[in-house]
């Protein structure tokens, strides 16, 4: 099973010091951290993409190409890649450059985003963003697939043989994770082609997870993609560890209490009850993080915010050298100690998709025709 870490790149203040850092030392912590991930055996960084304060990560591929320089065995993926307010001609054409310059070390994660304003100011309209989520990933994926693309849709003018540059490295289209919280829509998506399906629980609680992981899994089975207990999912979370939880908790509470989003509102204690969230040791993260198994089954990927809310360079790389003293190893043991026979450990990888072949579904625009015809009955 794969495990890493994802970044949203909030720009925050520290509540303990009171200083916020610049732009420019938030962009370069981020990196420095990926680079950390690589080095104490973590297998995936990803980044999100937000284009409003107090957030920077605005350029992904940006930032992932750069980290791909420095690293040698990373998978490098988005938290979310706006596919409602981004052209796909552009997705297209930057992840296809990113493989390149990675060696494949590259997948992504599409999702809407929960930021109003970003629509207008992509000269989109929020209402649309369903329909947008939908047609604009059957554009990318043929721009993926297809030497020369004729087209027209609703939200972006027709294209006319259009051929996008660089192909996909080795003629393989990254592997493409689906985000969603809340919409079965999109579920239905990462169902419908095959595609991965991350639920990022941050927020949530189990059943509202194993409610819209069940129903992926269901709808993968129906499209023929596979048993339900084989299909791709993700989930994200996060944690914080000290040598005892009192210690742990003294530690995060500020840094609770004033961050974005959740901060100023439910009592740490409740919102650990309510969401996955985790403040303790080792011990009470790695009992915690196998138990969620138990809500959604086996699972391929497992992302951790750990950096966010102000929190010092220095404390999330102390608290990635935690991991490497065993909590990682741990749960890959547990968790492939558990794992029923033909379930996938992994989710696909560049060099599992290359020696798939050709021919391999991976290769389709849509689903093979007797997945459709049984959607059709």
């Amino acid at each position: 099973m794969q495990f890493g870490i994802f970044s949203v790149g909030d720009v925050t203040m520290d509540p303990t010091t009171g200083r916020t850092p610049s732009e420019a030392e938030r962009i370069q912590a981020m990196v420095s951290i990926a680079l950390k991930a690589e080095e104490v055996g973590l297998d995936v960084f990803a980044t999100g993409e937000h284009h409003n304060p107090p957030f920077v990560p605005s350029s992904p591929t940006t930032m992932l190409g750069y980290v791909a320089a420095k690293t040698e065995n990373l998978i490098l993926s988005t938290a979310t890649t706006l596919i409602t307010t981004n052209d796909p001609v552009k997705i297209a054409e930057d992840f296809a450059m990113l493989q390149h310059l990675a060696g494949g070390r590259v997948d992504l994660m599409m999702g809407r985003g929960n930021t109003g304003p970003v629509y207008p100011w992509f000269g989109k309209d929020i209402r649309d963003g369903l329909p947008l989520a939908i047609e604009n990933y059957h554009l990318l994926r043929r721009l993926w697939r297809e030497q020369r693309v004729g087209w027209e849709g609703k939200f972006r003018t027709p294209l006319q043989g259009f051929t996008t540059t660089p192909a996909p490295l080795d003629g393989t289209p990254p592997f493409v994770w689906h985000g969603s919280i809340r919409s079965p829509e999109i579920a239905e998506q990462a169902a419908y082609y095959g595609d991965g399906f991350f639920h990022n629980n941050i927020f949530w609680d189990m059943q509202h997870t194993k409610q819209m992981v069940t129903l992926y899994r269901r709808r993968f089975e129906h499209y023929g993609h596979g048993a339900a207990e084989q299909a791709i999912v993700g989930l994200g979370g996060q944690v914080f560890m000290a040598e005892t939880e009192a210690a742990a908790k003294k530690f995060f509470r500020p840094y609770f209490d004033n961050a974005p989003v959740y901060g100023h509102g439910p009592s740490m204690e409740d919102f650990t009850e309510l969401t996955p969230l985790t403040v303790g040791t080792p011990e009470q993260v790695i009992e915690r993080t196998l138990g969620f198994a138990d809500h959604v089954g086996d699972k391929q990927r497992h992302l951790l915010r750990k950096e966010h809310a102000g929190r010092p360079r220095e404390v999330v790389v102390l608290h990635l050298e935690l991991r490497r003293q065993g909590g990682v190893a741990v749960l890959r043991k547990e968790f492939e100690s558990r794992r029923p026979a033909g379930v996938p450990s992994d989710p696909p990888t560049h060099a599992s998709l290359v020696a798939a072949g050709p021919d391999a579904p991976h290769h389709l625009v849509e689903p093979a025709r007797e997945h459709v015809l049984a959607e059709k009955n």
